[in-house]
């Protein structure tokens, strides 16, 4: 199976990569993040992409030249003064001969450069001279991120059509948390892969499709709840992924961290009756994906005003069952979508489990996954795909390549039916 393949079908019917013979030119900026480019340069040649590459003085301090230049199979640039490449006009001919400019990682100090216009080395000459799209992977601190002269130069950038790839949440080389990491390598090529597709190439254009994701909590009080485990990471990378290949996305999410994914419709809920209510008016679809960890029950005997301690302990809770979604959808008269998914998480006899499942709830795949280890709040997992065709063990991946495979067997599915 192939994870990170985006294919189209040329006009002899098969299927070629969308990334196969583009060109691009990768400026490698001076960041510890900069070792991250040696495996995108190696996954992108994987896919047919011709690589040149520019290493300013900074990104030098991280990977060496002949690294790069063995994986790209080219020769590095790197001075702008330099008596052989510019004997030729190198910045102006590197700024015109490739498909897209990617700036990774783009430090604090590139993009205040790209904004201003300063053109003081080969890489930002190189950028001012060019006509061709640029895109950039931010990478900083937290604090110079949110600065508001980098936020300034971000702005300047994007209003002059530069691509973005916004950088991660998590732990910093320098020891602190917040934003400011360079995208996962899997993120980048899938921007790169959303520039190159053309809007007559993408699969699901025109598809309607409803993803729900995350907990939903159920109220005992007004300050506490039941609700299960859920960051809803899978769910709204899936919902990435499909909107990504021109689907039509709405995402109905219960209470995460997580923030709104570009270009999809995204409704909030808190409980499970309130998920239920959005996604049957989120109807006709033709393709609902219930990935959110819906609570079995909720508070029969829930209570406006905040419960006191006391002694004694608290009064019995009495639980009563939540609508199922997943059957609900799968089971509509008016309204039945074309495919509808249902994710399973089970700590043990786990596809076993999700057999039962697929036939109890009737709906057509059933996405599996084993939750013993770390998966809830995690960035991996590894899922099984059962349908009535039979069961796929995927291998672990991180969530957004789970979602990027899951939207690829979506498409040959509308291929085939």
């Amino acid at each position: 199976m192939t994870i990170f393949r985006t294919d189209t079908t040329t006009k002899d019917g098969l299927l070629a990569d969308i990334l196969d013979g583009k060109k691009l030119l990768l400026i490698i900026g001076g960041g510890i993040a900069a070792y991250k480019c040696l495996d995108l340069i190696r996954r992108l040649k994987e896919r047919g992409v011709e690589i040149q590459a520019i290493l300013t003085k900074g990104g030098e301090q991280f990977v060496t030249p002949l690294a790069v230049s063995s994986l790209t199979e080219n020769n590095v640039y790197q001075e702008l003064f330099s008596l052989t490449d510019e004997a030729e006009m190198g910045h102006i001919r590197l700024s015109r001969e490739n498909d897209l400019i990617l700036v990774a990682p783009a430090t604090a100090d590139l993009m205040a450069k790209m904004a201003t216009g300063i053109a003081d080395n080969l890489a930002t000459t190189t950028l001012l001279a060019t006509n061709k799209p640029v895109m950039i992977a931010p990478t900083m601190n937290s604090q110079m991120w949110g600065h508001p002269a980098t936020q300034h130069n971000l702005s300047v950038l994007k209003k002059r059509g530069t691509l973005v790839v916004a950088p991660a949440d998590g732990d910093l080389a320098c020891g602190e948390v917040g934003t400011g990491r360079l995208a996962e390598v899997v993120d980048i090529i899938t921007q790169i892969d959303a520039f190159f597709l053309s809007e007559s190439d993408l699969a699901l254009r025109g598809k309607k499709v409803t993803v729900t994701a995350g907990p939903t909590h159920e109220a005992i009080d007004p300050v506490r709840y039941i609700a299960n485990h859920s960051s809803g990471k899978q769910g709204y990378a899936i919902a990435e992924a499909l909107h990504r290949q021109g689907a039509d996305v709405t995402l109905i999410s219960g209470p995460t961290n997580l923030g709104n994914p570009s270009g999809v419709r995204k409704i909030d809920v808190t409980s499970a009756r309130k998920m239920m209510t959005a996604t049957e008016e989120s109807l006709p679809a033709d393709i609902v994906i219930c990935v959110a960890a819906v609570a079995d029950w909720h508070i029969k005997n829930n209570t406006d005003q905040k419960i006191k301690k006391q002694s004694g302990g608290l009064a019995a809770l009495k639980f009563t069952e939540n609508p199922d979604i997943l059957e609900a959808v799968s089971k509509h008269k008016r309204n039945r979508p074309s495919l509808v998914i249902g994710f399973a998480a089970e700590s043990e006899n786990v596809t076993g489990y999700a057999k039962e499942k697929l036939d109890k709830k009737g709906c057509d795949w059933i996405v599996a996954n084993d939750i013993s280890g770390d998966v809830m709040g995690g960035d991996h997992n590894q899922v099984h795909i059962v349908s009535a065709a039979g069961t796929e063990n995927w291998p672990d991946m991180s969530k957004t390549e789970v979602a990027e495979a899951l939207t690829r067997k979506i498409e040959v599915h509308f291929k085939e039916h």
